[in-house]
């Protein structure tokens, strides 16, 4: 029996090749946050809890609040996404979500991760531009 063709080693070769090609890619572009990791928004002492912050970005105020420190945190405990963590955008509420060690992300930016919730609401800053952000009401 004739061995393969250099037609059908070639279209072995080029197949094995892409997908290595694509197994890179997939893993370079993986949502991922390094383990020990430290950014701004983080608690002190390298815990990774995010702390609290309040500053203006893009001449928006932002500010973030961690469950525990809300006085009104058992009242948000039932809604997704608003249980650990609190972000206001110009007083008005964005949901933040944490993906366990992947990152976090809001319902402006849902498919991309962030190290830190300060983060998330920057990024939400620029893809809003100027807009306000809409309350997300799930019954509606």
């Amino acid at each position: 029996m004739p061995g393969p063709t250099r037609r059908q080693a070639l279209g072995a070769a080029i197949g094995v090749a892409a997908g290595g090609a694509l197994v890179g890619v997939t893993s370079a572009s993986a949502d991922t946050v390094p383990a020990g990791t430290s950014s701004e928004g983080s608690a002190p002492g390298g815990t990774g809890a995010p702390g609290s912050f309040d500053e203006v970005f893009e001449g928006r105020r932002i500010q973030g609040t961690p469950a525990d420190t809300r006085a009104d945190a058992h009242a948000h405990a039932g809604h997704a996404g608003h249980a650990g963590y609190r972000v206001l955008i110009d007083g008005r509420e964005l949901p933040v979500m944490q993906h366990g060690k992947s990152g976090w992300s809001s319902t402006i930016n849902h498919y991309e991760r962030f190290a830190t919730p300060i983060e998330a609401a920057r990024t939400a800053v620029i893809s809003l531009k100027g807009a306000v952000v809409v309350p997300f009401d799930p019954t509606a």
